[in-house]
């Protein structure tokens, strides 16, 4: 699974990344996990507002901050899915 964390870098986009992470943790599966802040490449993939999450190359999340146990469920749902 590959995540990408999208925002220019503020206090919710690297809360997000930190809670991406421990989800994948606690959760015991594999995925790659990066960052992207150049603010065109956030835009051409439709966020308009961050922090933004996706997952395998598709935007699954735009201007919420998800919580570990949200992000738990949907991974959970996309490797069982």
């Amino acid at each position: 699974m590959k995540i990408e964390v999208l925002g220019p870098g503020c206090q919710r986009c690297n809360t997000l990344e930190a809670n991406v992470r421990s989800a994948i943790q606690e959760l015991g599966i594999e995925a790659e996990v990066s960052k992207v802040s150049d603010i065109n490449q956030i835009a051409a993939r439709g966020v308009l507002m961050t922090p933004g999450l996706a997952v395998d190359g598709e935007t699954v999340v735009t201007g919420r901050l998800l919580s570990v146990n949200q992000l738990k469920k949907m991974f959970e749902e996309r490797v069982e899915g």
